[in-house]
């Protein structure tokens, strides 16, 4: 099969869809695979490195576009869509739930779009989502960190603090994988940190990994409004697998945060779960309103490319070769495979995204 992979156009996106070893993998599979120019630049990998491993350097988009699979990290933006056909197979993340366009030009095109994000399996775990989600957030933290300076806009909070000066309150909605390892994070720094989930056997298991070094609360109105209120740094890690992410901190309660305090809210790309957060960029990361610093970057991760685009691969290296040999036969031995399949033939096929858009079916 002919595999291409496009330079992604996001903002500062770094990522790369394929990298060189896994180019390799295919090629030595009995692939061809398309890498357009300087596509895996911006992750530390050369030219020279993709054709030892067997790819071809092409130097237009269209033509690493126009192949019978296309690999890609994030979702295709307008300048995008007229690469998109019937009969192509498209494989990234797409959060269509927060992005109608695209859906609907997913729709239009008749491209099969398996996303990413939700591949899922049989113990619904999301084995391509979660690589980027360790990465987010950890970087959450550490990103807020850095807001939380003055010269940042922040109200000069050093997070873990110093003897005679008590730490920074780090507050994390939602205690999956982003929420972890945020934690995992803000604990490492010193910090207070305060973990609020809705899944109480989640919380359970979370105490095994942190015991008294992180408070568990359950989630509800009174008890986020009681938490966000005394935040330093609040990070959203909020997720409903193919939805839009649920609003759990409105604008009235954003307004009784600390001046200066710090949003990250790593769910942006699902809608995002804080009222006030809207999507920034890597150029332009932070906004302040209500005179909190807000961070709303959508693909956090590429920020550090080479440690991300391995990390990616080393997840849907297995799948994208069960597509290069089957193609969308693959989805009927592969359920989790088949799960992640969102528009398909001229139809939105997801039922999370078609709960989102039912006027689209």
């Amino acid at each position: 099969m002919e595999i291409g992979v496009p330079k992604e156009t996001k903002d500062q996106e770094f990522r790369v869809g394929l990298s060189p070893s896994s180019a390799r993998v295919l090629s030595e599979a009995g692939h061809q695979v398309f890498v357009e120019v300087d596509a895996g630049k911006g992750a530390g990998f050369s030219e020279e490195d993709y054709q030892q491993a067997g790819a071809k350097i092409v130097p237009q988009a269209a033509e690493a576009w126009n192949r019978e699979l296309v690999v890609k990290v994030k979702e295709p933006r307008k300048a995008e869509y007229q690469f998109l056909n019937k009969g192509q197979i498209l494989f990234t993340y797409l959060h269509l739930a927060a992005d109608r366009s695209l859906t609907e030009n997913l729709i239009d095109c008749g491209v099969s779009a398996i996303a990413y994000e939700t591949v899922e399996l049989s113990d619904r775990k999301l084995p391509l989502l979660s690589p980027m989600s360790i990465i987010a957030g950890r970087l959450s933290v550490q990103f807020g960190a850095r807001f939380l300076e003055r010269q940042q806009g922040g109200r000069g909070v050093l997070l873990g603090g110093v003897p005679g000066v008590k730490p920074g309150n780090v507050v994390i909605l939602g205690g999956g994988v982003v929420g972890t390892e945020a934690a995992r994070i803000a604990v490492g720094m010193g910090a207070k940190v305060q973990i609020i989930d809705i899944n109480v056997e989640r919380l359970n298991y979370l105490e095994t990994l942190f015991g008294s070094r992180v408070e568990l609360l359950y989630s509800n109105s009174a008890q986020i409004e009681a938490a966000v209120k005394d935040a330093d740094l609040l990070v959203g890690a909020v997720l409903v697998p193919g939805y839009r992410a649920p609003i759990l901190v409105p604008r009235s309660l954003v307004q009784q945060m600390f001046p200066g305090s710090v949003i990250v809210d790593v769910a942006v790309d699902q809608g995002g779960c804080i009222e006030t957060l809207r999507t920034t960029s890597h150029t332009n990361p932070i906004y302040i309103e209500e005179e909190v610093v807000h961070y709303g970057v959508p693909n956090m991760p590429g920020a550090v490319p080479w440690t991300a685009t391995q990390a990616l691969n080393n997840s849907t290296l297995p799948y994208v070769l069960k597509l290069a040999n089957q193609g969308m036969k693959a989805l009927d031995s592969n359920p989790a495979l088949k799960k992640g399949l969102n528009v398909d033939n001229f139809q939105l096929i997801h039922p999370a995204v078609q709960e989102v858009f039912p006027d689209l079916l």
